[in-house]
Order: structure tokens, then sequence, then C-alpha cells
């Protein structure tokens, strides 16, 4: 069990590595929602294989899809944008 300042460290934390993650296959990869789909696929592959996941694991589990998609509108935008990414 997750202690209160274990959350307040571990969500930014965690939030920041999806968005950092996805900002980098996004501009490797130059594909927008494909690292949306791959994290889905893991996390539906997580959820039917592990049956003991805690609130803690689907928080976690849901801030890292939020940073994903943050990352996902930022590449998007910055191409929109002009900017080129590789």
């Amino acid at each position: 069990m997750l202690l209160l300042p274990q959350y307040l460290i571990s969500i930014p934390l965690f939030a920041f590595l999806a968005f950092g993650i996805s900002f980098i296959l996004n501009m490797i990869l130059k594909t927008t929602w494909l690292p949306v789909i791959l994290y889905v696929g893991l996390v539906g592959v997580l959820i039917f294989r592990m049956e003991q996941l805690k609130n803690g694991d689907y928080l976690m589990l849901t801030v890292g899809l939020i940073g994903i998609l943050i990352g996902s509108w930022v590449i998007q935008y910055l191409r929109k944008q002009g900017y080129r990414m590789f």
C-alpha cells in the first residue's frame, strides 16, 4: 500500500516518464498515436494476466495513459506549427 508522500512523488514522475517515452517514440517513428495504441495493448495484457491489481496500480496506469496522450498531442501540435522532428 502506497502512502500519500509516495503518491505525490510517483504520480508526476510516472506521467513525466510516459510523456518522455511517448515523445521520443513519436519523433523516431514519425507516428502520432502509435505509443497510445502500444500502451493500451500493454495495459490490456497486464490487466488480463494479473488478477490482483490494486487501486494504486490502476491510478498509475491511468496517469501513464494521460502522459502518453499529452505527449502525442504535443508532438502533433509541434508538427502543425512547422517543427520537423528528425
